[in-house]
Order: C-alpha cells, then sequence, then structure tokens
C-alpha cells in the first residue's frame, strides 16, 4: 500500500518539474512615474534616511503614500540599491528584501515567499511586473526562471508581507511584490552594459532610449545571459546550464497634463539543460497598455490591459501553452475633508493548453477560465494626519469556486512625529490551480495521485501590528503577525479505502507566526548600513479524518529564523564597496543545514559614462546547500565576474 506520505512526495517532485510562477487573477499598482513619486538613482544615492522614508509607494492602498504612513509591512528595493549590490537577476534581486523567504534551488529555479509555505510551487504570493501579474495557473505560482526584467530600468520593487488580498485579490495571501520600471523619460541615451566569469559565464544588455516628440519618449532594449550548471550531492555535474535571450520596448506619452498613456512589451527565448530528454525550451511574449486620467486635483482615473503568452516544453514530461488577457479599470477619488476612496473592476481570460505525458496529465488538457473582480477601499481620516482607518474588500467570482470575499480594516496611528503605530485584520483566499482540480499522475508501479473536484479555496485570518520609528539618520520598523489557515492542500486516500488511489483534497489547518524587524542607519554621507532579522513559526496539522500525515511538510519548507545585513560605501577616488552577510537557518523538514554566505561588490567610475566592477558571490563556502531533499538538492557554488557599464 502507498502511504499517503508517498503522496505528498510526488507533490514534492512535481514541484521540481514544474518550478516556480506567480500569484492569481489579481491587479496591480501600474508604476506610471511622475516626478514627484520617481526618483532616479543619482537622486536616491543622495538622500538621507528621513528623505528615503518619505519616498511614495503605492502597492498598499493603490495610491501614493509616504513609505512612512503605510499600514502595511513594506520594504523598498531601489535602483540604487539593485545596482551596488551587484544581482544579475530578479531573484536575486529580491534577497535584498528581508521580509522575503528566497532560496536557490538550482541554476535556474528558485523558492521565493514571504511568512512562510516556501516551495518550488509556492501559492501564496502575487508577484507583479509593470501592472502585470506574472502568473501561472498550473499551481498558482511563478515561474522565476523567465522572469528576467532588464535590472538597469527598475525604479523599485514594493515588496509587502502579508496579506494584500482586498486590492489584489486571490493568491495574494502572504505577499505581494510589485516591480516597476521607470518612465521611458528617465532612461533616455544609449546603456551597454556586459561581462562574464565562473558562474554567470557570459552576459550582455543594451538599451536606447529616445524622443519621438517633446511629450513622447521611448526605450528598447535587448539582453542575454548564459549560466553554468549547478552541482549534484554527489559534486557532479548537474547538466541544468541554460541561456536564454530578451528584447523589449516601452513607450510613454503625455498626451496633456491630465492624459498619460504607456505601452510596453516584451519577447523571449531560452533553453534550459536537463539530465536527460533534450533541453527544456521556454519562450513567451507580452504587450500591455495603460491610460491615466487625472479628471481634479482630488480624483483620477487608471484603465490597464495586457496580453501575455508562454510556452514551456519539458520533453517527456510535459508542454505548456497559456494566454492570458486581462483588463482592470480603477477610479480615486476623495469625498469630502475625510474619505479617500478607491474602487475598481476586473476581467481576466486564459486559455490554457497543456501536452500530456504518460507520466503526468491535466484532465481536460485544454481550459478556458474567467475571473470577474470587483474592490473598494475607504481610508477614513479620523484626526486629520493622525488617526486614519481603511476599510475595504474584493468581491470575486471563479470558474471553480464561484464568489468569494475578501475583506481586511487597518489602522495607521501617528503617535509622534517619528513614530507610527499600524494594525490590520485581513481574509485572503488561495483559489484552486489547475494541480489541485485536474491533475492526474501516475506512480510506478500502480499508483495514481490525482486532483480533487471538490478542493475549495484555502482560506487564512490574518492579525497585524507594527510600528515604524525615524529620527535623524535612523530608520527601525518592526512588524508582528499572527495568521490562521483552514482547508490547507492535503493528499488523501479515497474512502471507501482505494489503497493505489490518492486524491488533492483541503485536509489540513495550520498556522503561521512571527516578527519582521528592519533597520537602515547611515553612519556619515557616503555610507549607509541596512540590517533586517525575521523569526517565524509554521505549524500545520491535519483535520479530524484526514489521512494526510504529512504536516505540511510538501509545501513548507522555511527556516524560523534569517538575518542579513548589507553595507553600501563610496571611497575616495571613485570607488565604491558594497556587502550584503546573510544567515538562513536550517529547514528542518528537508534536512537543509543554516548557512551564512556573503556577496560583495567594488566599483570604479573613472569618468561619469563608465563603471567597471568586480562582483563576488556566495563567497564563505566553495558550495552550499539552499534548498530541496538530500537526493534531488543542488549544490550553489561560489562565483565571479566582472562588469562595464557604458552609458552615453
Amino acid at each position: 500500500m502507498k502511504s499517503v506520505a508517498a503522496g505528498t512526495s510526488i507533490l514534492v517532485s512535481l514541484g521540481l518539474v514544474c518550478f516556480p510562477a506567480p500569484g492569481c487573477a489579481q491587479r496591480p499598482d501600474t508604476g506610471a512615474q511622475r516626478p514627484d513619486s520617481s526618483l532616479s538613482a543619482d537622486s536616491l544615492k543622495k538622500l538621507s534616511i528621513e528623505q528615503l522614508m518619505n519616498v511614495e509607494v503605492t502597492s498598499v492602498s493603490k495610491r501614493p503614500e509616504r513609505l512612512t504612513q503605510v499600514a502595511s509591512a513594506i520594504q523598498v528595493i531601489t535602483q540604487d540599491d539593485i545596482r551596488r549590490s551587484g544581482v544579475t537577476s530578479l531573484p536575486e534581486a529580491l534577497r535584498l528584501a528581508t521580509n522575503l523567504q528566497v532560496a536557490q534551488v538550482d541554476s535556474r529555479q528558485w523558492a521565493i515567499s514571504a511568512r512562510g509555505f516556501n516551495s518550488t510551487t509556492a501559492n501564496k504570493l502575487l508577484v507583479l511586473i509593470d501592472g502585470r501579474t506574472v502568473y501561472t495557473p498550473l499551481y498558482s505560482g511563478v515561474f522565476w526562471d523567465v522572469q528576467d526584467v532588464p535590472l538597469a530600468d527598475v525604479d523599485r520593487i514594493e515588496v509587502i508581507s502579508g496579506p494584500g488580498a482586498t486590492l489584489w485579490g486571490a493568491n495574494a495571501v502572504n505577499g505581494v511584490i510589485n516591480v516597476i520600471t521607470r518612465n521611458s523619460r528617465d532612461s533616455q541615451g544609449l546603456l551597454v552594459s556586459g561581462g562574464g566569469g565562473t558562474e554567470l559565464r557570459g552576459f550582455g544588455n543594451a538599451r536606447w532610449g529616445g524622443t519621438l516628440s517633446p511629450t513622447v519618449h521611448y526605450r528598447v532594449y535587448g539582453t542575454g545571459f548564459a549560466r553554468q550548471p549547478t552541482l549534484l550531492p554527489s559534486s557532479l555535474d548537474a547538466a541544468d546550464d541554460w541561456h536564454a535571450l530578451q528584447g523589449g520596448f516601452r513607450v510613454d506619452w503625455d498626451a496633456s497634463p491630465t492624459n498619460g498613456v504607456s505601452v510596453h512589451g516584451d519577447l523571449y527565448d531560452g533553453r534550459i539543460g536537463q539530465p536527460s530528454a533534450g533541453d527544456i525550451a521556454v519562450s513567451g511574449r507580452n504587450l500591455a497598455a495603460r491610460w491615466s486620467h487625472t479628471t481634479s486635483a482630488t480624483s483620477d482615473v487608471r484603465t490597464e490591459l495586457y496580453y501575455d503568452r508562454t510556452h514551456r516544453d519539458i520533453p517527456g514530461t510535459f508542454g505548456e501553452d497559456l494566454d492570458t488577457y486581462d483588463v482592470d479599470i480603477q477610479h480615486r477619488t476623495e469625498l469630502g475633508q475625510r474619505h479617500d476612496l478607491v474602487w475598481g473592476l476586473g476581467y481576466r481570460l486564459i486559455n490554457d493548453r497543456v501536452v500530456n505525458s504518460p507520466a503526468l496529465e491535466f484532465l481536460p488538457p485544454h481550459v478556458a477560465r474567467q475571473w470577474f473582480t470587483g474592490f473598494v477601499q475607504d481610508e477614513i481620516a479620523l484626526v486629520s494626519n493622525r488617526l486614519h482607518v481603511a476599510l475595504g474588500t474584493k468581491l470575486e467570482h471563479n470558474d471553480y469556486t464561484g464568489f468569494e470575499i475578501q475583506p481586511s480594516g487597518r489602522v495607521n496611528w501617528r503617535l509622534s512625529p517619528s513614530g507610527t503605530l499600524w494594525a490590520a485584520v485581513s481574509r485572503a483566499l488561495r483559489t484552486p490551480s489547475r494541480i489541485d482540480r485536474e491533475l492526474f499522475v501516475r506512480i510506478p508501479p500502480a499508483t495514481f495521485l490525482a486532483g480533487g473536484p471538490g478542493f475549495h479555496s484555502e482560506e487564512e485570518l490574518a492579525y497585524e501590528l507594527g510600528y515604524r520609528h525615524q529620527q535623524g539618520s535612523l530608520a527601525l520598523s518592526v512588524a508582528t503577525f499572527y495568521s490562521r489557515y483552514h482547508g490547507l492542500r492535503s493528499v488523501e486516500q479515497l474512502h471507501p479505502p482505494a489503497p493505489d488511489t490518492l486524491v488533492i483534497a483541503n485536509g489540513q489547518d495550520g498556522e503561521s507566526y512571527g516578527a519582521e524587524l528592519a533597520a537602515d542607519y547611515r553612519l556619515t554621507g557616503r555610507w549607509r548600513l541596512r540590517a533586517g532579522y525575521t523569526e517565524l513559526r509554521v505549524h500545520v496539522w491535519a483535520q479530524p479524518g484526514s489521512t494526510d500525515m504529512s504536516g505540511g511538510s510538501a509545501e513548507s519548507h522555511t527556516p524560523d529564523r534569517q538575518f542579513s545585513v548589507r553595507s553600501a560605501a563610496d571611497l575616495p577616488a571613485h570607488l565604491s564597496l558594497g556587502g550584503t552577510f546573510r544567515y538562513v537557518g536550517e529547514i528542518a523538514n528537508q534536512q537543509v543545514p543554516a548557512y551564512g554566505e556573503l556577496d560583495m561588490r567594488v566599483a570604479w567610475q573613472p569618468a561619469p559614462m563608465l563603471e567597471l566592477s568586480v562582483v563576488g558571490q556566495n563567497l564563505l563556502h566553495d558550495h552550499h546547500v539552499e534548498f530541496g531533499t538530500p537526493s534531488a538538492r543542488r549544490q550553489i557554488e561560489r562565483g565571479v565576474y566582472g562588469a562595464v557599464a557604458w552609458r552615453f
């Protein structure tokens, strides 16, 4: 008889097949950059801590608000942070947010989550890139290997830990990542960069920004890279080396003082090595448009739409072609002196075609699914500039579970000019994916794992309490949380007992709790230190009558604690030095030991248009493990590369 634990392990291995992807049908901040809400990289380098804490963010309430005043656990990764760190991919950049759990799985796979439940198929984190939700309906997650954002064009990355479902909807359960690129007018001229080294074998980027008229700016870009394979537990080559090319454009038109239009798109193609059955092929394209209209000083309207096409072919396992169509309308207005109201409507259609194999199937292989959404949130100023309350809800309809509601309430109390206390209560849902309902796996010799036709949404009820303090050159923040989960995914034996058949169901409950601390201190005008610490506990248990005794080990691989400290310093002779030390605790249910690692970057800028740099990654060990079971894990090696960037 095959045990439920065996079925659970199949889910884990399936995660290794399907690798990472984003949250479900929900909407974003568009990232339309106005001069008063977007700062250049050169400007950010010169800002004081007080000025940095007053940078406007938009992901928490879908309207601009100062970082110090948001009622949420949010961190912002700036363009200057990205450049000084020497990271070359979006997952690497997300390590800079200390409220995320980020683990490298192999050469191109990552496990990324917030507040636990991390896996290669993490499904409780919503990810947006310039208003586009990067989402696969296979498992409600993100394929991180194809999210190759040109990092030099990123304005900022807003990272929220905790529920964001009231505004963003299903799958914004434990966090939201919003990647916002710069307006074309802020990326004019030519940028050429490239380099290579040991693990990152080679990379190159070229971007040109120009002007079609005084009110129309554009940029076009092309980028490519090749990465070395990681190591097997035996220290042999894992044969997972890969390469990819990508190109794209963006056009921004300031049609009038009250109207703005933005159009952007990308095209990519890559090949990923695997030990047998041929290379994995990935390709895709997307096109997005946004129109914003200011009706008055206290009211504006925004409309966004996009089309996204992805293709993935894993020889011998499965293939997929996914088309996504999405439209979103949002209106913000102030009502009287006390109410700031934002509401919106959205529609999404996916057309998903899967090529099945004898071992792995989705039945039916072709589906079309729709989401209809609406939300409203009112921020009420009970005491002007002191005490604000935000009440709102999201109403969704999906083809799996019908109507769903996700309300929240948030309080923001400014205790003093330097201190703000906030609290929140939220309900969030993770709606079913194709794995949950439509999966069919044959497990040799004669066992079967099937999706559950009655699988319903996983539910979270979250309580948060936080405090921010900023004074002089020091900024501190702490966020505490407790979340209760109902109906988490389980693997059950059929009743009456069918020993060779396992079914996916909602047979587990759970809880998570902990605290996230962050500090930012500018020692001098040339030297800045940042540190973060997270303490986290996740417990999952079977409901009465459930046969799944895994304790959530198939979907939650998260350390109890992690710590990082970053230093960025400008030195004489046009030199700069940056370094990050991170400590990540043990992942007990995978037997992944705790580890500490160090990344460093040294750069020299002999002229304003030229920068030379050397970057070392994972410098403390020849190789280490970050994720995976003992038999399947990969070892991540030390890497060094050199780079040159020329701007004209």
